[in-house]
């Protein structure tokens, strides 16, 4: 009989002062489980990220289980309240606002000390938004990497995308609707013009899917006068890119640096956005090739000197 047969389902042995990890819908309520259903049914408590948005997904299903909040600003504290519930013998269901709990929410505290402290930790699958966007995205799926939400502060931001260049995975980020042209604005800078997909309002009214490189995303999105919802944007790895030839485009940075109007930097910038490429690789190839300039130069004025 395979293992995921009804027989061995945990809920048909529902055993008490478990912890129940449960996914929830991100947008349209009819992509919860039976599992899950039947898990708010059967738990003596449910920890909510945001309890008004539970509250409306518990009344939808008509269940009546004891709701108490648990987010990000009381997590330490609520942490105890629960684990001595669920040592006492009570069972527990961990839910965020929308999607599966501890991707980019609370709970990996809670579900760390239950797991140190021999309490029973059953997960019941559903929907995630980062695997939402990545079956719908024609991107490689074979390997990607889940980054989740980037420091607000731009400075913070571009250090931690300079980590994630050379990378050559599906990238998988949440972002705001408020920062989301800074970040897309920061990836050209750091990436080079790679090609993304945007998804907003997964399973919603208003889905959406914007597939191109990170300038035309910019174009589309800086035309209009709003941005709203929930955004999953997920970006090519750095081996998906067109090829490049440092060589190609060899005279024209040498012509740039003899004028000595651009600096090394700014030049790698530029030439970042126009080839699709890494800006630090550029960096590199250029300070080499201005060192070469330089060297060349100060010899030929050591021979001028000589003669």
């Amino acid at each position: 009989m395979p293992l995921n047969s009804p027989i061995n389902d945990p809920l048909q042995q529902f055993v008490t002062g478990t912890l129940y990890v449960v996914a929830t819908p991100i947008g349209n309520l009819n992509d919860i489980t039976f599992r899950a259903l039947e898990t708010f049914q059967k738990v003596e408590l449910i920890a909510a990220e945001d309890t008004r948005h539970t509250k409306k997904l518990l009344a939808h299903f008509k269940i009546k289980s004891r709701l108490i909040a648990y987010h990000e600003h009381n997590e330490e504290q609520s942490t105890k309240g629960i684990l001595d519930k669920l040592k006492s013998g009570a069972s527990v269901a961990l839910v965020s606002s929308a999607g599966t709990p501890t991707v980019s929410d609370p709970g990996y505290r809670l579900i760390n000390t239950a797991i140190k402290e021999k309490i029973t930790v059953v997960p019941i699958p559903g929907v995630s938004a980062a695997i939402t966007a990545m079956s719908a995205s024609g991107l490689p799926s074979d390997r990607f990497c889940f980054i989740g939400f980037l420091p607000s502060k731009s400075r913070k931001r571009l250090e931690h995308l300079n980590q994630l260049v050379d990378m050559d995975a599906t990238l998988i980020f949440y972002e705001s609707p408020r920062r989301i042209i800074a970040v897309l604005e920061n990836m050209l800078e750091i990436f080079g013009d790679r090609y993304a997909v945007f998804s907003r309002e997964m399973t919603k009214t208003y889905e959406e899917f914007l597939r191109g490189n990170f300038s035309e995303l910019l174009a589309e999105l800086k035309n209009r006068q709003t941005i709203k919802g929930e955004i999953t944007l997920l970006v090519s790895g750095d081996k998906i890119k067109k090829p490049f030839c440092f060589e190609d485009i060899r005279h024209q940075v040498e012509a740039e640096l003899k004028m000595g109007k651009t600096g090394v930097l700014q030049l790698a910038k530029q030439l970042s956005i126009s080839c699709g490429v890494s800006k630090n690789m550029l960096y590199d190839k250029i300070l080499d090739l201005k060192s070469t300039i330089e060297q060349v130069s100060d010899g030929e004025k050591g021979d001028n000197t000589d003669g």
